[in-house]
């Protein structure tokens, strides 16, 4: 059983900056891709950034060049560096981890979201 914990979130004004932390329990972090998704009331859960246990990463186009994802394996945490932020960037962002069991399929956990207000 993986707990994943995110912290961070909090209200600023548009072009201001968070960092959103998501720590992991577990021996799998390591094994893991890690992702950030955005929900908005009404609206499906959504991608902002992931990174793979390589080190590849993927950003939705809207947060490119203002948003960072990082890992830090030895310390079981994922972060999204928030830059620039928008009003548009408001939302409950989720930390996700999933990796590939050796049963063949993906085995995947959430966070319990942490609210990100960005106001004009």
């Amino acid at each position: 059983q993986v707990q994943l914990a995110e912290s961070g979130g909090g209200s600023v004004q548009a072009g201001g900056s968070l960092r959103l932390s998501c720590s992991a329990s577990g021996s799998i972090f390591s094994s893991s891709t890690l992702a950030w998704y955005r929900q908005t009331p009404g609206q499906q859960r959504e991608l902002v950034a992931r990174i793979t246990r390589g080190g590849s990463i993927y950003y939705k186009d809207s947060v490119k060049d203002r948003f960072t994802i990082s890992r830090d394996n030895d310390k079981n945490t994922v972060y999204l560096q928030m830059n620039s932020l928008k009003p548009e960037d408001t939302g409950v962002y989720y930390c996700n981890q999933k990796w590939w069991t050796t049963a063949s399929f993906w085995e995947e956990y959430w966070g319990q979201g942490t609210q990100v207000t960005v106001s004009s």
